[in-house]
């Protein structure tokens, strides 16, 4: 891997409460300077799309970060987020129906949105709070709903992403790992493991720690 590929795998993300236009602007210019994408939250999407070059990935979160919205709630999101010019959606899936075993509502909750939007869909899976059973459940369901990835984390649960996660799910679809990744060591972990796309608020710091160990 070369610097050019490790940072066009690399979502940078800003998705803090705190969050403001000054923060999204300037994880707009990093991702646009490194050659990274951008992860930024739904209400900023629109700014962003005007102002970043048309070929920058803009993602998006949905249903974030609890993913316990009502299924029309979140299919209506990420509408409007792909009018707004996001290239790529993060939904977080509903954990509670996962863990009661309502696989169906979970399911059907996901088809929706994957086939509301012509973008890509990533299904973020919270490991951290699922059991080994949950998580291939959550995976196939994922898969069953036709998403595009599964992701490990929303980055506001105990926990972040692991190498044993990243290779449970890289059965089942491409994975993007996401949850306290910080510098190239963990980054690569991650890729060795399966992850084709890493998410992370240092993505910066990831590229840098890569070129001084190259």
């Amino acid at each position: 891997m070369d610097r050019a590929e490790l940072a066009s795998s690399i979502d940078h993300t800003v998705l803090g409460p705190e969050t403001t236009v000054e923060d999204v602007t300037r994880v707009l210019d990093d991702a646009v300077e490194y050659g990274m994408n951008a992860c930024i939250p739904p209400c900023y999407v629109a700014e962003a799309r005007d102002d970043a070059p048309e070929d920058l990935t803009i993602a998006t979160v949905i249903g974030f970060p609890h993913g316990q919205n009502a299924p029309q709630a979140k299919l209506d999101e990420g509408v409007t987020a792909w009018n707004d010019g996001a290239d790529e959606l993060d939904v977080v899936v509903n954990v509670g129906r996962l863990k009661a075993g309502d696989h169906a509502a979970v399911r059907d909750e996901l088809a929706d949105l994957v086939a509301g939007v012509p973008i890509p869909v990533k299904v973020i899976i919270e490991t951290a709070l699922l059991t080994e059973d949950e998580k291939h459940t959550a995976c196939e369901l994922a898969r069953d709903a036709d998403a595009d990835f599964v992701k490990t984390s929303t980055g506001f649960a105990d926990g972040g992403a692991t190498v044993e996660d990243v290779e449970l799910m890289a059965e089942y679809l491409p994975v993007k790992a996401s949850g306290g990744i910080g510098d190239w060591a963990t980054a690569e972990a991650m890729l060795d493991a399966g992850a084709t796309r890493i998410g992370a608020s240092s993505g910066v710091a990831i590229v840098e720690d890569f070129e001084q160990r190259s």
